[in-house]
């Protein structure tokens, strides 16, 4: 696809969710997303193996504000709230998920759910979020955008 092709896909809420992107596109859509006015955020959940660990991570490299309780209600709420850093949309990709996902499936399927609510928040008003992991997870679609 080409570039103005992946600026209108990221810009398109409705088209916005949570993905499994190959390493190889990471450079574009990061590239498309910054000419758009998006925020984007990298977490590690390298050496993750508990929820809490992964919840404290999202915390961190979202820049949360202190009232993050480091719980999926918090993360709910945060993401969904992000006025600390106000944007055209949003994207967060989330590297080293693998292991994560391999030691602690449930805790993923949780926190791929709660990552999608939030989504759907922001479609409903109009607002992009994309949430890229670097991991293949049943029910998790490649994003289709970058050929």
């Amino acid at each position: 696809m080409s570039h103005d092709g992946l600026l209108a896909t990221l810009e398109d809420a409705d088209a916005a969710g949570v993905f499994q992107l190959p390493a190889h596109c990471r450079g574009a859509v990061r590239r498309a997303a910054a000419e758009a006015g998006f925020a984007c955020f990298e977490v590690s959940l390298a050496d993750c193996s508990r929820l809490d660990q992964a919840l404290a991570r999202l915390g961190n490299g979202l820049d949360f504000p202190g009232w993050y309780g480091h719980n999926l209600d918090a993360l709910k709420d945060c993401l969904t709230d992000l006025s600390w850093v106000e944007a055209a949309g949003y994207v967060l990709f989330i590297d080293h998920a693998g292991p994560f996902l391999v030691r602690e499936p449930e805790s993923f399927a949780v926190l791929e759910e709660v990552l999608a609510v939030a989504v759907a928040e922001w479609r409903a008003l109009g607002y992009p979020m994309w949430i890229f992991f670097d991991a293949q997870a049943t029910g998790l679609a490649a994003f289709a955008a970058t050929g």
